[in-house]
């Protein structure tokens, strides 16, 4: 599997993990491949700073990358306070209503409230690329397309080349103009935002437009060696993945005492059908496991879902107690198509091994086709 892009990248595989887990990043790094850490969900820049010092001593010296969530076009923004007044009365009542009515029980007195992800929000996204490049990234990846060109430019400077997701050719495009340097085509059945082409029509086409111009990465339906040759013929020199590593044994985040959390649980227990791309979570589109939280935005009389950052501001406590009822029946959680495929919870180093090995298996027995 190993090719070029492993080598630009001094990676055994070109299999790029997106996570909100530093642990699963830190493993991934050492298993071969880049392991990509999320940063949304920091708010605090000190607490990113710790973390990503974390990395840098549990890598074993070995790659890792960041992603970040930030608009090409810097937008005007109010802080948390200020944009907490903007969220409708009538959608913090349907929050409170439905989490009453699917038994999910208010947080104790002792919890500090969720604020929300300020992730979202150009200010802190630029907050957290000044701390990253304080660190060794190997990459800036951006969710939201191409990062604003003076934030390309200064991880240029700093020899960090910068990815960005795309649904679309014309994404695509944008993105190269711009000066990214890798695209990744992400498929309608990707976990997360996503856009609405299938990965098997997205990733030839958007390789055909860039040419030699970016390196493409394949995203959305990948979770097996096989799909990762498949990727891999379609003229992508790499994946990206992100679901897949949700049920990863190092993934310690909102875990239970069993070291199992309901998240997990409702994963493990999903099929490829049991997805549904909604707004909720966020303000734009994005596929989220399919749970009775989910079913109740889209029943008769629910509000339509906030623009970002709005509303991730106004479920923010509700995920809070989400995480807390231990539901699995409730949960909200961005998820992948692939999660069918998701059906135990095992450590990093092995699903590489077994990611590898199967993908090696594939390309022996196309290497036979006449």
């Amino acid at each position: 599997m190993r090719n070029a892009l492993a080598d630009k990248f001094g990676i055994q595989y070109p299999i790029f993990a997106f996570t909100p887990s530093e642990h699963v990043a830190a493993a991934v790094s050492r298993a071969g491949g880049l392991g990509v850490l999320g940063c949304v969900r920091f708010n605090d820049p000190e607490e990113l700073e710790a973390v990503l010092t974390w990395m840098d001593e549990n890598t074993d010296g070995k790659p890792y990358g960041v992603d970040i969530v930030m608009p090409a076009k810097i937008p005007t923004e109010g802080k948390a306070v200020d944009l907490d007044k903007l969220i409708p009365a009538e959608h913090r009542a349907f929050v409170n209503r439905t989490l009453d009515e699917l038994g999910v029980p208010p947080l104790s007195d002792d919890v500090e409230k969720a604020t929300g992800t300020l992730g979202w929000l150009h200010s802190v996204a630029r907050a957290q690329v000044d701390v990253a490049l304080r660190h060794r990234p190997a990459l800036i990846a951006n969710a939201l397309g191409s990062p604003p060109k003076d934030v390309i430019d200064e991880a240029h400077e700093h020899g960090v080349p910068v990815a960005a997701l795309a649904g679309a050719v014309g994404h695509a495009l944008s993105h190269v103009a711009n000066g990214v340097d890798i695209v990744i085509a992400q498929g309608y059945e990707a976990g997360g935002h996503t856009g609405e082409i299938a990965s098997m029509v997205l990733v030839p086409e958007i390789v055909d437009a860039v040419g030699d111009s970016a390196t493409v990465l394949a995203a959305g339906g990948i979770g097996s060696g096989r799909q990762i040759a498949a990727a891999m013929s379609l003229g992508a020199s790499g994946v990206w993945m992100g679901s897949y590593w949700l049920t990863a044994a190092e993934y310690k985040l909102g875990s239970a005492a069993d070291g199992t959390s309901a998240t997990q649980r409702a994963l493990l227990a999903a099929t490829s059908s049991d997805t549904v791309r909604s707004r909720i979570y966020s303000g734009k589109p994005a596929r989220l496991l399919k749970t009775k939280w989910t079913e109740a935005w889209s029943k008769p009389g629910a509000p339509d879902a906030l623009p970002m950052p709005l509303q991730n501001l106004l479920v923010a406590e509700a995920h809070q107690r989400i995480v807390a009822s231990e539901d699995p029946e409730v949960v909200a959680m961005p998820a992948g198509q692939i999660v069918g495929r998701m059906n135990e919870i095992r450590p990093v180093a092995e699903s590489i091994a077994e990611l590898v090995a199967e993908f090696d298996t594939t390309v022996a027995r196309l290497s036979k086709l006449t």
